[in-house]
């Protein structure tokens, strides 16, 4: 699985719909928390910058072909160079830096940066960008938040991160804005120290069963 184009990667988001931010202490477990992932059925994650540990951790998963790694918490354009060389595909950061949507551009990788204003989503929009983080996005406002910045740009996608557990997750997917959403709820740090990769996995396969289940009913109720 090689992803390269902006289409591609949101598209794949798009499908997957969440994406798991990712906190490292320690890289060791890298690849059992990404087996967990995929056990759980969620092929992607967002592994941030925010430890040390989180770099070493993509550089261990780059040569994974079953999930779509992306790097949070990128802050500039040197960010941006170690996330890619460590294998990152698509590239998340908490605000809108125009030197990181171009390092990201030059490398051939997937600019999701954070807006939480109509200046910041005016700008990202300028800057080319149609898909977008929503950050914080409970603090920001919510959904009523979320749906006054699409109004005047509507082909925008947000991806809605800060804030969101289970039990508001489908209420930002169900908004036809949102492209997907970013959540730390099924890769808890606890579960990551004490090696708990089946309760991560448990609570990945909760995610997904969450998911189909929100088809299901809509699909019931058209």
């Amino acid at each position: 699985m090689t992803h390269t184009s902006t289409a591609t990667v949101t598209g794949i988001l798009s499908e997957i719909q969440i994406v798991p931010v990712v906190v490292l202490d320690d890289p060791a477990g890298a690849n059992e928390l990404a087996d967990a992932l995929i056990a759980g059925g969620i092929a992607c994650a967002e592994i941030t910058l925010r430890t040390p540990a989180g770099l070493e951790a993509l550089k261990g998963l780059r040569g994974r072909t079953d999930l779509l790694l992306g790097a949070g918490t990128v802050l500039n354009a040197a960010d941006v160079d170690l996330a890619a060389d460590a294998g990152a595909r698509f590239i998340v950061s908490p605000g809108f830096g125009a030197d990181v949507v171009a390092r990201c551009r030059e490398r051939g990788v997937t600019a999701i940066p954070g807006v939480a204003t109509a200046s910041e989503l005016q700008a990202a929009v300028a800057a080319g960008l149609r898909h977008v983080k929503f950050f914080p996005a409970e603090q920001a406002g919510g959904l009523p938040m979320l749906s006054a910045l699409a109004g005047p740009f509507p082909e925008v996608r947000f991806m809605p991160s800060g804030g969101l557990r289970p039990d508001n997750v489908n209420t930002y997917l169900d908004h036809p804005a949102v492209f997907a959403a970013g959540g730390s709820w099924m890769v808890p740090r606890a579960a990551q120290a004490a090696g708990d990769y089946q309760e991560i996995a448990r609570l990945c396969t909760a995610t997904r069963a969450q998911l189909a289940e929100r088809i299901r009913q809509a699909q019931g109720a058209s």
